[in-house]
């Protein structure tokens, strides 16, 4: 799986553990597809910063997929069905808060 899908759908499912900050930087490397340098720019910080801040980020959703298993649940649930209405349920039911 592409690194970039991976760990937005890891961001979904874990997102709200993260600080405001660490989920700002996030979705502005993740989903708005900004480089390190754009956002240290725009954060007025040091683009080492920000990859350390996005790699720290990274860490801790890899630590509560590792402990919770959530992502890798629904991924064995969704190979299972082959409705792709059903599959789509599902997937809404992992993203509500």
């Amino acid at each position: 799986m592409d690194k970039k899908i991976y760990f937005n759908e890891l961001f979904i499912i874990y997102g709200n553990f993260l600080t405001s900050k660490e989920q700002e930087i996030f979705r502005l490397y993740y989903e708005e597809d900004l480089t390190m340098q754009e956002i240290a720019n725009y954060k007025n910080v040091s683009k080492s910063g920000i990859g350390s801040k996005i790699k720290h980020c990274e860490e801790k959703l890899l630590n509560y997929e590792k402990n919770l298993h959530i992502n890798q649940k629904q991924e064995k649930i969704l190979k299972i069905i082959n409705d792709d209405k059903l599959r789509e349920q599902i997937r809404k039911v992992f993203r509500e808060e």
